[in-house]
């Protein structure tokens, strides 16, 4: 038996909650807060690819290298900052 959450399969809620993850990121002003947000959602949406019935190795590749595109560019805004 499935677990239910209002009729949706549990694991489809990572998959929502990664999607207003990254929507919400597109909504802030400051770069590197943008940047985080959307690397909790893509960490959310390569979750979410591997606990799909089968395995989605699109979502998993892409979102993967999202989060590393992310991380180089908050890592050298960091740099540039101290």
């Amino acid at each position: 038996m499935e677990n239910l959450i209002f009729g949706i399969p549990a694991f489809e809620w990572v998959g929502y909650l990664a999607s207003a993850a990254v929507l919400s990121s597109f909504l802030m002003k400051n770069i590197r807060m943008l940047r985080i947000i959307n690397t909790v959602g893509c960490s959310l949406f390569v979750a979410y690819g591997f606990i799909l019935p089968q395995i989605s190795w699109p979502i998993i590749g892409t979102n993967v290298a999202i989060i590393i595109i992310n991380a180089y560019y908050l890592a050298k805004t960091t740099k540039t900052v101290e």
